[in-house]
């Protein structure tokens, strides 16, 4: 049985991350309810654990992916994951169409594109820690994730997204303006 301390560091390090795992899991391919199977299975190995890691959010996240990577390798599974790629992203009912045309760009993503920007943008990593992550160079995480909003920006053309971050600071993609006389 873990100690107090043990339940603690657990359930903060759960509070924060849940969200941020799900999505990743959807990212990775997982339907809702895989994620939050996966999510599970991470959370009672580390509430298991003797004592945290060195470092809890970097772990937790490698061990989601791990058995994200794992759980998604069978047949079954996969087919049920294509009939719900439709619904990639919970509806939420204050979700605009800029929104919905968002998610739906990212969803079309590659997965590797994909991976990268939900890495970097929801889950705040650097491109030297998305590279450990996924056993590849910062360089080629970089350029996972610009190629990816390269794209998203390209089939996004004219519209214009708002989110507030956590903290409080509002993000805002614009699409640039057509080059004038064919520069």
């Amino acid at each position: 049985m873990a100690e107090n301390g043990q339940i603690h560091w657990c359930e903060t390090l759960y509070d924060a991350k849940t969200a941020e795992l799900i999505l990743y899991g959807r990212a990775l391919g997982l339907g809702h309810g895989e994620a939050e199977d996966v999510l599970q299975e991470v959370f009672v190995a580390l509430a298991q654990m003797e004592f945290p890691p060195a470092k809890p959010e970097h772990y937790c996240v490698r061990s989601f992916r791990n058995r994200a990577l794992n759980y998604r390798r069978t047949l079954w599974r996969r087919l049920a994951r294509e009939w719900e790629s439709l619904r990639w992203f919970e509806k939420s009912t204050d979700e605009t169409p800029a929104e919905r045309a968002a998610m739906n760009c990212l969803a079309t993503l590659p997965p590797d594109q994909r991976e990268v920007i939900v890495l970097k943008i929801w889950h705040g990593c650097t491109f030297e820690e998305i590279g450990g992550l996924l056993e590849i160079s910062p360089n080629t995480a970089a350029g996972r994730y610009r190629y990816g909003l390269q794209k998203i920006k390209s089939k996004l053309e004219g519209v214009v997204y708002e989110r507030t971050e956590g903290d409080g600071n509002t993000i805002t993609f614009l699409a640039s303006a057509p080059a004038v006389g064919g520069a």
